[in-house]
């Protein structure tokens, strides 16, 4: 899976990594250079996910990284950095095989950082970030660095959820504005249909990211995966009130076909492709609405049961820095000049994913596409996957809470919920 932006990623998986030898693969990953700034040319080793569509695609995570790290060596010509760009399919086994090798990178950047944490293989954030970087971070995302009070992590990319509609569609079935509960988006949804509309509402509840779509819906019912005291509550009234009413909107044949097993890059080339009047998405959908040549969309907070909703789904993805390699000082001059420069916005130009930093946000105020997403950010969602029970819970909805379209919603969530709190 092309997981793009891992963001709440599930507590355990570098754990695993660290623990566990899972295949070949990864280059050395000590690099060159002398271990610290005692003087002569230093060479950070980074190892990073590709963003992009590969290697010889024109928005390669290389190429991404080559043109941030011959900046960053023009400013600093002492500290060059080497970047291995690894695709998100491959990069967990590989920095597995480099970590149990004794071959830490010094920087790696990818969906989860805690496991390392409990190997004490990492930099502790004040050692490697300026305070002015880390006061520049955006506080909710910064919070969830932490283990133990002690930050580890550093936000690198994040994204936001936001409703997507087909204008030209909206236009075609005489609807004036994206619908702001879930009645309008029902009647927008009727109408859509009789404009002969293939999917008036793309719905993917398959295994790719149905933990996102569902979390969505139950925000919107007032609900969630846990409760305000924090207790699990996933086969909560509201949650399953949101799940009728999504299969009312199946059975009424308002959704795309099969939601249960559809999944959300599916669901995406078909909005692309003119066949889907609304869907939820991210912001890192936009480039691939825009390559099927679909540029007439408009984007919309989410619509809850009787308003839109004041928050979003919120993922993020890290960088961090291994401590085996004596190289803090130039680690910081790296990453403050990431945060500071270009670098940061040159991801949201090339990615469309949005930046971690409130500096960052402001500069691509203006950007009327990304607007809802950025309004949305700094009130976020996540995930509860600092739950070490996340990680169960997450892979059982990917892989049953399709089924509460055409079954038992209540039977549905319950079996999960039994998942979650071990009853």
């Amino acid at each position: 899976m092309n997981k793009k932006l891992v963001g709440a990623a599930t507590l355990g998986v570098a754990a695993a990594l660290v623990l566990t030898s899972c295949g070949s693969g990864g280059e050395s990953g000590t690099g060159s250079g002398d271990k610290g700034s005692g003087g002569g040319t230093v060479t950070l080793k980074m190892v990073a996910a590709d963003y992009g569509g590969g290697p010889t695609a024109e928005d390669s995570g290389a190429k991404f990284w080559k043109g941030v790290t011959d900046e960053f060596t023009a400013a600093n010509p002492n500290i060059k950095v080497d970047v291995q760009v690894i695709n998100w399919n491959d990069i967990d086994k590989q920095v597995a095989t480099m970590v149990q090798n004794g071959q830490f990178p010094d920087i790696l950047q990818t969906g989860d950082y805690s496991g390392f944490v409990k190997e004490g293989l990492l930099h502790k954030v004040d050692e490697i970030l300026s305070p002015q970087t880390q006061a520049d971070l955006l506080p909710k995302f910064a919070e969830f660095g932490k283990v133990d009070g002690a930050a580890y992590g550093i936000p690198f990319v994040s994204s936001a959820r936001g409703l997507f509609y087909n204008k030209d569609l909206f236009s075609k079935a005489g609807i004036a504005e994206p619908p702001k509960t879930w009645d309008e988006l029902k009647a927008a949804a009727e109408k859509l249909k009789k404009a002969d509309v293939a999917q008036p509402f793309g719905l993917p509840l398959g295994n790719e990211e149905a933990q996102g779509e569902s979390f969505l819906w139950f925000m919107g019912a007032g609900g969630g995966y846990k409760d305000a005291s924090g207790n699990w509550a996933i086969n909560s009234p509201q949650n399953i009130e949101a799940f009728k009413y999504l299969k009312g909107l199946h059975d009424a044949g308002l959704t795309t076909p099969n939601p249960g097993t559809k999944n959300r890059k599916d669901v995406w080339e078909d909005f692309g492709a003119g066949k889907v009047g609304m869907a939820f998405g991210g912001p890192m959908s936009i480039p691939q609405f825009e390559k099927a040549g679909l540029t007439n969309f408009g984007v919309a907070p989410i619509p809850g049961k009787s308003a839109v909703l004041e928050t979003t789904l919120g993922v993020q993805d890290w960088i961090m820095a291994f401590n085996k390699n004596g190289r803090a000082a130039e680690i910081k001059k790296f990453f403050d000049f990431f945060y500071s420069g270009t670098a940061a916005q040159k991801i949201s130009d090339t990615y469309k994913l949005l930046p971690v930093t409130t500096s960052g946000i402001q500069k691509l105020s203006s950007d009327e596409k990304l607007k809802p997403f950025l309004d949305a950010l700094p009130n976020a969602t996540f995930y509860p996957f600092t739950d070490p029970k996340w990680t169960e819970v997450n892979t059982e909805v990917k892989q049953s809470i399709g089924g509460a379209i055409t079954g038992d919603a209540a039977e549905v969530l319950g079996k999960i919920q039994k998942i979650a709190t071990g009853s």
